[in-house]
Order: structure tokens, then sequence, then C-alpha cells
């Protein structure tokens, strides 16, 4: 956030600022979303809905499972939420307790860290990598425990990942589903990045697991970050208790963001077109970075980022991303709070920019390397 609020800063100056730090994608939200947002503030009454969100839009979402996975979904599972960053607070003040211990993975989206420090939950960082496929394993989680010398509570993950774009399989999101049933462990799956893989399977949890709450978003697919919509899918035994916690903490969400968000599952042509462009984007930088001394330290399996090892140039990306911004206007994302271990070696960059912005920005990049 100190290198998009520079990178802002910059751009508010004239600079011609070209911004690969945040996964924001560039197209706008659905053409059908922003027309039934329109219509609804043309009528001009919005107001408070049901804490779970509108009727039609959970039964909208659960059709979806339908149609992309064949799952039969009970709409009443389905609870829309302020972005997706409201059903985690959900999840993780309903399934815990403070003093919990909860796993993710290193490295990963650092709010993740961050929220659940914040409600006083134990965060267990399990670092993944190739040798795991990057995904998390039981055997990785029991050897914590013995690290840590108790019992974990939940264990998240995310499929495809932020930042390495790392996508967990069947097997593996059955194995961890299993071994959490096992052991009464909540079992979290942040799907947030569905519709943007690119390699592999992807499978939701719902499909080996009834157990699992899944959270989601309109944010990335959909292209509706601003909107701050997004959904989960809870066990049954879980819908009553989060819905009395939703009603505390958010009343509902905003009406005209669930009114845009249910025109938008019928545009998924049009985003289908958006992700053909992020394809194309992909294998540009599949090529040049790597040649500019940026490897890949994880597959781009999903999602819009490329995680690379920036070794070959620095050992603080920190200031190897400031300095970039200052010198060729090119916002790139430090590796350290996805990682706080061995993130200073580590860059994220995020392709969910037009085509020419990639090429002129590693252009850019090329000369600047090349002078340094």
């Amino acid at each position: 956030m100190d290198i998009l609020a520079e990178a802002t800063r910059l751009k508010a100056l004239g600079n011609d600022v070209i911004s690969m730090a945040v996964g924001q994608p560039a197209h706008p939200a659905p053409t059908a979303a922003r027309a039934a947002a329109a219509r609804a503030l043309e009528v001009g009454r919005l107001g408070y809905t049901d804490a779970l969100g509108l009727k039609s839009l959970r039964t909208a979402i659960a059709a979806r499972y339908r149609t992309r996975y064949g799952l039969d979904l009970d709409p009443q599972r389905v609870a829309v939420t302020t972005g997706s960053s409201a059903g985690f607070n959900l999840a993780f003040l309903q399934l815990f307790n403070p003093g919990d211990l909860v796993v993710i993975t290193r490295p990963g989206y650092p709010a993740y860290r961050n929220i659940l420090a914040a409600l006083g939950l134990k965060v267990v960082e399990i670092a993944v990598g190739a040798e795991t496929g990057h995904a998390l394993t039981p055997s990785a989680i029991e050897a914590a425990e013995r690290d840590a010398g108790a019992r974990v509570a939940g264990v998240l993950i995310a499929s495809p990942a932020n930042p390495t774009g790392a996508v967990h399989d069947r097997e593996a999101i059955a194995a961890l589903d299993a071994w959490c049933a096992d052991r009464g462990v909540a079992f979290i799956s942040d799907e947030i990045y569905h519709g943007l893989t690119w390699s592999g399977e992807e499978v939701t949890a719902l499909s080996v697991s009834d157990r699992a709450v899944v959270i989601n978003s309109f944010s990335k697919y959909f292209c509706m970050t601003g909107w701050r919509i997004g959904w989960m899918v809870l066990p049954e035994d879980l819908v009553r208790p989060v819905e009395c916690l939703a009603q505390s903490l958010y009343i509902s969400p905003p009406e005209l963001s669930q009114i845009a968000a249910e025109a938008a599952l019928t545009g998924t042509a049009e985003m289908d077109a958006v992700c053909a462009g992020y394809r194309q984007n992909r294998t540009l930088l599949a090529e040049r970075l790597p040649a500019l001394g940026l490897p890949f330290a994880a597959p781009m399996d999903g999602a819009f980022y490329a995680w690379v090892d920036a070794s070959g140039h620095t050992n603080d990306s920190m200031a190897f991303a400031h300095q970039m911004l200052a010198d060729i206007h090119v916002a790139a994302t430090p590796g350290r709070d996805f990682d706080p271990v061995d993130g200073a070696r580590y860059m994220r960059f995020s392709y969910a920019g037009s085509h020419d912005e990639m090429k002129t920005a590693l252009d850019r990049l090329e000369g600047w390397l090349g002078r340094r």
C-alpha cells in the first residue's frame, strides 16, 4: 500500500505511472452490472436488505455453482458479504476463540495474518514451495503443531493463491478437508480468483466437502473491486450464527452493489473476453521476466500475478520497488508483506492491466535494469 500511495502521488503530479502493484482489474464491471445499477439509482430507493443478502442474488450465486461446478447448492447456505474482507471477519469471529492457532501459507495474502492477529488469534505460517507443489499438506501442518506445542483450530488456503498463483488440485483439497474433519479443525477456502485459473482443474472445496467455509468475491473475475461485494458458502449449522453476527457488524451488504452483482452473473461472456487479455499478458510476462533476471518462484497457474525471485538484482525488494517507481514510474509489489521471512528477495508483478501497459512497463524495466 505504501508503493500504491507513492504511485498515486506521482500520477497526480502528471507522471505516466504504470501500476503492476495491485490486484485490481483494468476493465470496469460488466456492462449488465453497470446498467442494473443505473436503473436502481433512477428509482432511488435503496436501503437495508436481509443481513445475508437479497434472496434473488443468493439464488443466482447458488445457480452459478450448478453451471460452473455441477453442484446442487442450497441458496440458504449462501451469505452475501461486504466484499470478501467481511467474509473473513465473519468466518474468523464465528469459528475461532482468542488464542486459537490458525494455519496459513507463506507466502500468502498479508491481510489474513493481520486480521487474524487483530482478532487475538495466533497465526501459524507454513512455508510452501516447489517441493509441495506450492500447496499446503497435512504433514506440514502436523510438523507445525509439533513446533508450536499446540493443536491448530483452523486451516485457511487460497486457490488460486495470491501472490504465487499456485492452485491446489482436487487431491490436495480433499486431503486437507479429510485431515480437518478427523480433528474437528475448521477448513476455510478462499476462492476469490476462481474464473482465473490457467493451468489444471479449478476445484471448489464444496465439491469435496460440506464442512468447508468457502469465501468468494465479485472483485476479481467480475472486475468489481470498488463495489465491495462478495459471498460465503457456509455449512448449514453456521448459517444462522453468521447471520446474527452479520446483522450486528454490517446490518447488510449495500443494496446497490447486490443489484449490480446479480446482473454481473449474466455477464460471463464479457468477463471471459477480459480473461483472454490476462492470458495474453501472462504469456508476455512468462517470456520477458526471466530474460530480465527475474525468474519465476512459483507457477502462474492462476490469478493474475507473477511471483519472481529478484535476488539477482537486490536483497531488499522494498528498496528495489521504491527505486523502480522513482526512476521509471513502474509500480510493483515487494515481497515482504507476503512473506515476512524470505520476502526481501521476491517481487510480485500484477498483469491485470492492459496489454499495451504491460509491454511499456517491461520495456522500461529492461532499460532500467540494463543501466543498473
